[in-house]
């Protein structure tokens, strides 16, 4: 199909949701001989895909990519686009994805995205009726707008899954220390997922030319929120199965998600905090605009790289390119760095250290200047149960046993 005529792919789409489903072959001739395209045409064509899907067809359709090459050498291969059955009709429209629902907007249906609104806007305030309909995300008549509705309290479709995991180690071959599964409304979304990255993450202090502490993050709080607010205003909705995934190492978090890259030239190629802001979700990324968690001009990344400008070039945030989806790596400025923990009692190495992951006595004791064990557990580890600022989790004396804070 010609790329210039996004309306006859629309309505293919359509049929096929509307159906049972079905493939869309790309890189084949009406003859079926099978000619293949580049990988950099196939990623061209996913792109545009996904531009029609958004902007074209409402609800959006469920969507699975596919290829196989068709040359010894695998330079050039066919795309297969399945189109799944819809649960519901789906329809296209000729102008851009913009569509108004039959629901009326009411607070009351909305409570998370207004409490949203009121944590991060600068008075605390909720937003008028007058300003969503300014910003287009609510009709003249008071009608949401399709990308409103991800934000509804009763919202739980699949396509608002984000994954969250925390890893022992550098890579994927560790033990998975905690993880959780969020699904529904956005904005509740984002406020699970800082709370299970604030929670597995360290904090440490440094010293001050007064003699005083100054706290320290492994992650600044600001560049983790506008990591989490692009990755869900940015992410392509229209690719069915996937998810954002929020993977924290022992180094770093890589925060990822479905979508390819829209902008003409590679990451690397722009300025470093001068990437031109692209929207592929309008909407959505209108609803975290008058919640004041991103702004029109696109400074998210240069909001991040700011809140790094006291760590070293190899810790500096950086955005990796894939095939379908793109991976924010933000790095943590605590790892393997001791001075944090210097001034620090033996019970507050304890808090850092459980504060990241639970961890057993042997771990924790290695991180005191305890070397008798019994001596550590009475003076350290009993007063803090006792206190119920820890639990242990599993029988005294087993070896996979560890502790976690309460």
């Amino acid at each position: 199909m010609n790329p210039n005529e996004p309306l006859k792919w629309a309505k293919t789409i359509v049929a096929y949701a509307n159906g049972i489903g079905g493939y869309i072959f790309v890189g084949v001739s009406d003859n079926r001989d099978a000619f293949g395209l580049s990988i950099e045409e196939i990623d061209k064509t996913k792109n545009l895909i996904s531009l029609i899907n958004d902007r074209h067809i409402f609800p959006h359709a469920k969507l699975s990519y596919g290829m196989r090459s068709v040359d010894d050498n695998a330079e050039r291969f066919v795309l297969a686009v399945r189109v799944f059955s819809a649960d519901s009709i789906v329809r296209y429209r000729e102008g851009d994805f913009n569509e108004t629902t039959d629901i009326l907007y009411s607070e009351d249906n909305w409570s998370d995205f207004i409490d949203l609104c009121k944590e991060f806007r600068s008075d605390k305030s909720a937003p008028t009726v007058k300003e969503l309909q300014n910003e287009e995300i609510i009709s003249k008549d008071g009608y949401a707008k399709s990308g409103l509705m991800m934000f509804r309290d009763d919202y739980s479709g699949d396509d608002s899954l984000i994954c969250c995991r925390l890893w022992r180690g550098n890579d994927k071959t560790g033990t998975v220390l905690d993880s959780e599964k969020i699904k529904g409304p956005l904005s509740k979304g984002l406020k699970l997922a800082l709370l299970f990255i604030e929670r597995n993450t360290k904090t440490g202090w440094k010293k001050t030319p007064d003699g005083g502490r100054e706290e320290i993050r492994s992650y600044p709080r600001e560049a983790i929120r506008e990591a989490m607010v692009n990755a869900i205003a940015h992410r392509d909705y229209s690719i069915y199965g996937t998810q954002i995934d929020v993977d924290i190492y022992s180094d770093r978090i890589d925060i990822v998600s479905p979508g390819s890259w829209l902008l003409p030239k590679d990451y690397n190629e722009y300025p470093l905090g001068a990437i031109p802001s692209i929207r592929r979700n309008t909407i959505i990324a209108a609803c975290f605009y008058v919640a004041n968690l991103m702004e029109r001009g696109g400074t998210g990344f240069q909001t991040m790289i700011e809140s790094y400008k006291d760590s070293s070039e190899e810790k500096q945030p950086c955005v990796m390119i894939y095939p379908g989806f793109l991976d924010l790596r933000l790095f943590d400025r605590l790892y393997q760095t001791e001075e944090p923990f210097a001034e620090l009692s033996d019970s507050e190495k304890i808090y850092g250290l459980l504060k990241a992951s639970p961890s057993s006595v042997k771990e924790l004791q290695a991180a005191t200047s305890y070397k008798s064990r019994s001596r550590f557990l009475e003076e350290i580890i009993n007063p803090l149960i006792k206190e119920e600022k820890i639990v242990r989790e599993g029988r005294p004396k087993s070896p996979t046993a560890v502790f976690r804070l309460k």
